[in-house]
């Protein structure tokens, strides 16, 4: 496969981060009760790659029904917020990272980072650990996955044929419906039920990172 453009999902696909994000969900929720905090955690692990804000949404408007709770969601996002940041940063990478990046640069392949975490978070953890510099660019909330996709092809920086590699069937759809393919990472994934959902739609899966040297262009 040459693909012109890797796309990597960021959380349990480039760093072991998905316990970090549902220990953070519940942390943020907890205030409001254990059975709602725990709500928000399954509701966290079964919708894999939304962004926060849609979860937090979610949590008022579904798990507590209110209607008037915005200044409650900015408390709740800056809490969760402060959990995940230095936690970004001291989480394990996948291993064979930096190689496979290395080896899609020198091939002429570019790879761009599109998560649903703050962009603002997901970069700063990869400049502090000197992997942002692999990347043509990191793309991550407020604006959701579809949105992203949408606009990086039409400007050019996202070239087909392209590769997504997420961990979540919503990381799936949203690279479908892009016109890109997709690999599951399986590694880290939170989502239970990945094994039926991979073989049901044919997906191919990877159980490590350096599965995928076995796709990177030039090589055989």
């Amino acid at each position: 496969m040459r693909w012109r453009t890797w796309v990597f999902d960021c959380d349990g696909v480039l760093l072991n981060s998905n316990a970090i994000k549902s220990e953070a969900f519940y942390a943020a929720a907890l205030p409001y009760g254990e059975p709602a905090a725990r709500a928000l955690m399954a509701h966290n692990k079964a919708h894999g790659g939304v962004t926060r804000q849609a979860k937090f949404r979610h949590f008022f408007t579904d798990i507590l029904k209110r209607t008037d709770f915005e200044p409650d969601l900015e408390r709740a996002m800056a809490r969760f917020a402060e959990h995940v940041t230095q936690a970004l940063r001291d989480c394990a990478e996948a291993p064979g990272l930096r190689d496979l990046l290395s080896r899609i640069k020198t091939s002429g392949g570019s790879s761009i980072v599109v998560s649903g975490g703050a962009q603002s978070e997901v970069r700063g953890a990869l400049e502090a650990r000197g992997l942002a510099r692999y990347f043509d660019g990191i793309y991550g909330n407020p604006d959701d996955k579809d949105t992203i996709f949408v606009r990086e092809i039409a400007a050019g920086r996202l070239v087909t044929p392209a590769v997504y590699i997420g961990d979540s069937s919503y990381d799936h759809a949203a690279a479908i419906r892009a016109g890109l393919d997709f690999v599951f990472a399986s590694y880290w994934t939170d989502f239970a039920d990945w094994r039926r959902y991979c073989a049901e739609h044919a997906l191919t899966t990877v159980s490590q990172l350096s599965q995928l040297e076995l796709y990177t262009p030039g090589c055989r």
